[in-house]
């Protein structure tokens, strides 16, 4: 690295963004971070705070095809197009159904699983350097089953075994004997012995930021609505100002499509739109102390520093459609049927803090994007993560610090270049 490349900015300021920044500020280069709102206020905010090493497989599943009229028909089910949206999403879905072939999953899966495979342990030396430890528990996570048969729970416990995934599968005794706050309509689950969970996503978020900031890290509120691409320099525009580095990290996930279309890159990527509801009063441990994901419901219940989130839907309708939090209260129902107790939410009474709608920027391999542009040697993507940001954001700032230094990456990335789509 020498002084002529040294300034530069990380354009987006979630859990990507923040590891990428700590990074390379620690390797020396002067960096400032960017982002149109404060830190972590997008999609590192009001996610499950589930670090899902166990996500391994590619969401593109042929079992997937037959479900789409139910999509279109039910608007409070877990996963929702909307009708007006799906002309603009039948490109993305085509591409996506593409991915579902044995051999394309196959490979997509083997590249996923080597992001996936060791992310926690990239977590644990940030984190203490950034004394935030005790934002990262390591007790596991549940999956569990309500009424699907036992050759069904069997087939998945296989499916994530032969994956080597750490995984046991419980009966409704030993799940209870782990939770005693689940309904005992829980008949099974497979218990994910290796993932962790925070109490607090945003404050993962906030704590590496400021670490970022206390080895030298700058950082500014900007909105970057232009990039220019400059022999000497890349020139970040809105309409106040122009600010001017020698090198740039896009990590602006859900937004990347525009800022990558002006440099000419075709980025094939949709926003999922996935809401959450935190119930304010406090849980405790003996009422839940883990992760706990419903099979048959699809969604997720994580124990947080406010209460318990609950978390999990998937809206397609872009950007810039208004909120349907009605998709946030229907995961109380569920909670309902799951927990003995939980903290009560009335609907009419909620406060806006309760519900929350963030924007996932997905790709229809499930592959994020990473790696130095091919036209453009001083620009470096960072994005696409999909339900995997919080998980992935560690090994991606270590990678992104390896690929701006020349230095060997530790995983291959060959399969995380936007080559791929171009």
């Amino acid at each position: 690295m020498t002084k002529a490349n040294k300034n530069i900015a990380v354009i987006g300021a979630g859990i990507i963004g923040v590891n990428c920044a700590a990074e390379l500020q620690k390797l020396g280069f002067q960096v400032t971070l960017l982002d149109k709102e404060n830190i972590g206020e997008g999609c590192s905010k009001g996610n499950a705070g589930h670090f899902a090493t166990e996500q391994v497989f590619p969401l593109a599943e042929a079992c997937l095809l037959w479900q789409l009229p139910k999509l279109l028909l039910d608007p409070l089910g877990p996963v929702r197009l909307s009708p007006q949206y799906l002309p603009k999403a039948i490109p993305w879905f085509i591409k996506f159904i593409a991915n579902m072939f044995a051999s394309k999953r196959a490979k997509n899966g083997a590249a996923l699983k080597t992001l996936n495979k060791h992310a926690i342990d990239y977590y644990k030396p940030l984190l203490k350097a950034a004394g935030a430890e005790h934002l990262l528990t390591t007790k596991g996570s549940l999956l569990v089953f309500e009424d699907s048969p036992i050759t069904l729970v069997e087939k998945q416990y296989r499916h994530y075994a032969d994956a080597g995934i750490a995984v046991k599968m419980l009966n409704r005794e030993q799940t209870l004997a782990l939770e005693p706050n689940l309904s005992d309509k829980i008949q099974h689950a497979l218990f994910f012995t290796d993932v962790a969970h925070t109490v607090d996503p945003q404050a993962v978020c906030i704590a590496i930021a400021n670490y970022a900031k206390s080895l030298g890290c700058q950082y500014r509120q900007f909105c970057v609505d232009q990039i220019k691409y400059n022999r000497d320099n890349i020139e970040l525009s809105n309409s106040n100002e122009t600010l001017s580095f020698d090198q740039i990290i896009i990590a602006t996930g859900a937004w990347s499509k525009t800022l990558l279309k002006q440099l000419n890159y075709k980025l094939p990527l949709e926003v999922e739109r996935g809401y959450s509801l935190n119930l304010s009063n406090k849980i405790v441990d003996d009422e839940l102390s883990r992760p706990v994901a419903s099979a048959e419901r699809r969604f997720i219940m994580t124990p947080m520093a406010h209460g318990l989130r609950l978390a999990g839907t998937v809206e397609f309708a872009g950007l810039k459609k208004k909120a349907n939090m009605q998709r946030a209260d229907m995961l109380y129902q569920h909670a309902e049927q799951m927990l003995n107790k939980l903290p009560s939410f009335n609907a009419k009474e909620a406060d806006d803090g309760q519900r929350w709608l963030g924007f996932r920027p997905s790709m229809p391999d499930s592959l994020p994007v990473l790696g130095r542009a091919p036209q453009h040697s001083k620009v470096c993507f960072a994005l696409g993560h999909q339900h995997l940001g919080l998980t992935l954001g560690a090994i991606t700032g270590k990678l992104v610090g390896q690929i701006m230094t020349d230095t060997a990456t530790d995983i291959d990335i060959k399969p995380f270049s936007i080559s791929r789509f171009n």
